[in-house]
């Protein structure tokens, strides 16, 4: 019988390709040539983390936080939002409240007035702060604002908006399950997932998680809020106050554009 054609296949190596059969030693010189065509591309640096500690009851705290919320897209930083215990920290520094300080309380209600236009936040000293709110304190929302920390972090930056603007734009209290509760809401979250939060302020975890955070403020040097925290280049800055940013900026080497870069003053 008739044989017909051989077909003969011939087969090679992509170019470029590493082929399993030329061995280990030809892999190797593969992943060396990436690695050596890696390291040729062009990286910016790494964002610095900067840590703000704050509690809601702290009109400067307030402002601090929207600072750093309109810088935190401009400069090269990883904002972390650590919220904190007030009172602790008064107790452990032996610092005072400014109830307790007259000429203290005075000096703010009208420090807070000028800072309204200043900074365009829409903040408004309450009319029976020292003995209402100041009296009961922050420890049911702080526990909330934990608990948002460690179950959705990305809903942070607005429930804690809205507990400031309930005590220190609208008159609103902030002690109240109930209050938190709405404030959650209003800032984007359905009702069983904050019902479902504010069941946890009580635990263990939540309990264990504002404690430390506020001791980790106290261990930077904290006597009151806010603080904000700066790592560079193994080192760390601790600042006080609200109006420490310019300084931050010289720190992080960026640009300071005021307390309303003209980004954000575009939208307001």
């Amino acid at each position: 019988p008739k044989v017909g054609p051989v077909l003969t296949l011939r087969l090679e190596p992509r170019p470029g390709r590493c082929a399993q059969e030329k061995g280990n030693d030809q892999r190797s010189a593969c992943w060396a040539a990436l690695a050596s065509q890696l390291s040729g591309c062009s990286m910016g640096p790494l964002p610095r983390t900067v840590e703000l500690f704050y509690d809601v009851l702290s009109p400067y705290s307030w402002l601090a936080f929207e600072i750093l919320c309109r810088y935190k897209n401009i400069w090269n930083v990883n904002l972390q939002l650590c919220p904190s215990l007030i009172a602790g920290i008064f107790k452990d520094s032996g610092n005072q409240p400014p109830a307790m300080l007259p000429r203290k309380a005075v000096y703010m209600k009208e420090d807070i007035k000028r800072l309204e236009h200043h900074l365009q936040v829409p903040i408004h000293f309450p009319k029976d702060f020292f003995s209402a709110i100041l009296g009961k304190g922050s420890l049911t929302a702080m526990r909330f604002l934990t608990t948002v920390k460690l179950e959705h972090p990305e809903m942070l930056e607005k429930v804690s908006r809205e507990l400031w603007m309930r005590v220190w734009s609208r008159d609103e209290d902030i002690t109240e399950p109930q209050s938190v509760l709405a404030a959650a809401e209003k800032a984007g979250m359905s009702t069983g997932q904050a019902r479902g939060l504010l069941e946890r302020v009580s635990t263990p975890e939540v309990k264990n998680q504002l404690k430390e955070t506020t001791e980790a403020a106290c261990k930077y040097g904290a006597f009151g809020l806010p603080i904000t925290v700066a790592h560079l280049d193994d080192k760390t800055h601790m600042l006080f106050g609200s109006d420490r940013m310019e300084l931050l900026a010289h720190l992080l080497g960026e640009k300071w554009m005021g307390p309303v870069p003209p980004a954000v003053n575009a939208r307001l």
